[in-house]
């Protein structure tokens, strides 16, 4: 039996990184979480999501180019991360009642959020072809989906028991995702510094624009998390629903992540991009008509359509548009910022009590405002750059006119 591949290794650690995800916020459902008033949760959730976005803020800038530099420094943290949560679900079994289990919890995300950065710079190094890399982004989306739902059964009938026995569960399969990740091969993310050349790659109107585009579709999915978990725990939804909306997002990712390579065939990638936000705020904007909590559940899954496509698409734009840039650490960079925009997001519904139906107004106008930006950016970078074209062709014409001439070779009539 061939052993497997580098990817494949890191497949499966994925998979059960994402089946313990899917179980720790499964047991949260049933636990203090959701017990508690919202009024009383928000204050909590407030402060566990900015110390959420200290570690990028901080440490990644610091750290990060010296980790990916080290033989196996990113492949450390996806150990330490499933090592981590593997212990903190251990301790929010005796805490699942008590006040400790919010740090305990927003710890779980926060080592989940650093193990998506690391993942993010992983996979480059262990595809055998960059031009594979959007396919092997897109096979551990439908992971992710396919897992996620696959957790969610055995997670739900121990729920039965109590959110104790499903965080056990937990830790279980983050210890297995600790093993695992261990076998993934010690690659370098970066071997040296970024050069000039990479820095002025990264810094082009292309790849500029589709990160502030996908940045605000990270920060919707941020943003209606949270909308969606206080507007139901407000309105003592059973918990089902909320295992509902998980779910429609998940098969939005499934849709969005066998969908897009398929596209990219025939449409560029700009153009999916701009199709996702237009996607988002035209469903939004629905949704206010629809209202109710089926609501939530539809546009769960047409945002989670939305951002899974239009990550795929943003790689294969850094991809194309920066060949000379080292693709672990710039994707690592990117993930960081999508991370916290996503925390950002997440942070208004959590200080503010908005309504549903404001909140998917305010979705449908930041995603069409940005949807306009990107269209607009988009068309006058095309045109700038055919002037330019234009300007150099006449400018290298000019010059060889001249060189014939000087050297006694008559003009074309």
């Amino acid at each position: 039996m061939p052993a497997p591949s580098p990817f494949a290794r890191l497949a499966r650690a994925h998979a059960l990184s994402t089946a313990g995800d899917t179980l720790v916020a499964t047991a949260l459902a049933g636990s203090l979480f959701f017990s508690i008033s919202p009024d009383a949760a928000r204050s909590r959730v407030a402060l566990y999501l900015v110390l959420t976005m200290a570690p990028f803020a901080v440490v990644a800038p610091l750290i990060g180019p010296w980790i990916d530099r080290k033989a196996g420094g990113r492949r450390s943290m996806v150990v330490l991360s499933a090592a981590a949560r593997a212990g903190v679900c251990l301790l929010m079994v005796d805490d699942i009642d008590g006040l400790l289990l919010f740090p305990e919890a927003f710890s779980v995300l926060v080592l989940g959020k650093g193990y998506q950065v690391a993942r993010a710079s992983l996979v480059p190094g262990l595809v055998r072809d960059e031009s594979r890399l959007v396919e092997a982004n897109s096979k551990l989306v439908l992971i992710s989906g396919v897992v996620g739902l696959a957790a969610a059964a055995p997670g739900v009938a121990l729920l039965q028991l109590g959110p104790e026995w499903v965080l056990v569960l937990a830790s279980l399969v983050f210890g297995a995702a600790t093993v695992v990740a261990y076998r993934i091969p010690r690659t370098r993310v970066a071997v040296e510094a970024a050069g000039p050349i990479e820095r002025a790659e990264l810094r082009g109107a292309g790849i500029l624009l589709a990160a502030s585009a996908m940045a605000v579709l990270r920060a919707v999915v941020g943003f209606l998390s949270f909308l969606v978990a206080f507007a139901l725990r407000s309105d003592d939804a059973p918990a089902w629903w909320f295992g509902a909306v998980l779910a429609a997002s998940a098969v939005g990712a499934l849709v969005g992540a066998a969908a897009a390579p398929r596209l990219r065939r025939a449409v560029p990638e700009e153009r999916i991009l701009l199709a996702c936000l237009v996607l988002t705020a035209a469903s939004a904007l629905g949704m206010v008509w629809v209202g109710g909590r089926l609501s939530a559940v539809l546009l769960a899954a047409v945002v989670g359509l939305s951002a899974t496509a239009g990550k795929l698409c943003f790689d294969s734009i850094v991809q194309s548009d920066a060949p000379d840039a080292n693709q672990g650490a710039s994707f690592a960079r990117f993930e960081a910022r999508f991370q916290l925009v996503w925390v950002a997001g997440a942070l208004l519904p959590v200080v503010l009590p908005i309504p549903l139906a404001v909140g998917f107004v305010g979705i449908a106008a930041v995603a069409a405002g940005a949807a306009f930006l990107y269209a607009t950016g988009r068309r006058i970078t095309t045109t700038r750059l055919g002037a330019t074209v234009v300007a150099g062709s006449a400018r290298a014409s000019r010059r060889l006119i001249r060189r014939a001439a000087g050297a006694g070779v008559p003009p074309l009539p």
